[in-house]
């Protein structure tokens, strides 16, 4: 069992869509099909919320909200005979982030290209490396999110998030309106338009996640 958690203490990143959608990747659009838990530990439950938005369709993987501070110590019971478990974390530097941290494989920051979003990472980014200390297996890595094409901020924003000094993946998240028409109805991308440039974007993202994974990403 391999566990990713997807943490920003900023909301508004687009943290939930991107947990989401990667657990349906996980779970449904690669031809080796895996088992997949989603655990909602952020209290406002929006993945939650997504999951009940479904009515009676079944999802290709399960929804367990548990925003608890011990999640660190029962995810194996949680995830049991599951392949990957995808944590959707609280948006603040908390006692809840702190175990999602500690329950971790690969750790994801989605971040806009922003300054004021990027600024704002510093703070979750030095509690992880504070949990390496203890945890040094854990790997991280920043996500370009809410992406606007043709933007010199687009452009510009890997050699900013460069001052970081961690990994930051190549493939991106843009801003577009299927993330939200599909969130509101309790779809996946896949689900809504499996040809859509956002199902591209996020089988590109799922693909990278599984090579971190392996150790292929540095």
């Amino acid at each position: 069992m391999k566990v990713i958690s997807v943490l920003n203490q900023k909301g508004g990143v687009g943290k939930t869509t991107l947990a989401v959608n990667l657990a349906a990747y996980l779970s449904g659009e690669r031809k080796q099909k895996e088992e997949v838990v989603l655990i909602d530990a952020d209290p406002q439950g929006s993945a939650l919320d997504w999951y009940g938005a479904r009515g009676e369709r079944p999802a290709s993987f399960m929804v367990v909200g548990y925003p608890k501070a011990n999640l660190h110590m029962t995810v194996s019971d949680i995830g049991r005979h599951s392949d990957y478990v995808v944590i959707d974390g609280a948006p603040r530097v908390t006692e809840l982030s702190r175990s999602a941290i500690m329950a971790s494989d690969l750790i994801i920051i989605p971040v806009q290209p922003s300054p004021y979003d990027i600024w704002a990472s510093s703070d979750i980014i030095k509690l992880i490396r504070e949990a390496q200390i203890y945890k040094p297996e854990i790997r991280t890595a920043l996500l370009i999110s809410r992406r606007i094409a043709n933007t010199a901020i687009g452009r510009d924003v890997i050699q900013v998030l460069s001052g970081f000094e961690m990994p930051v993946f190549e493939a991106k998240l843009s801003q577009r309106v299927i993330f939200a028409e599909s969130a509101s109805a309790g779809l996946s991308v896949f689900e809504q338009n499996p040809h859509s440039a956002a199902a591209d974007e996020m089988r590109a993202v799922g693909e990278e996640v599984l090579r971190y994974l392996k150790g292929q990403n540095r």
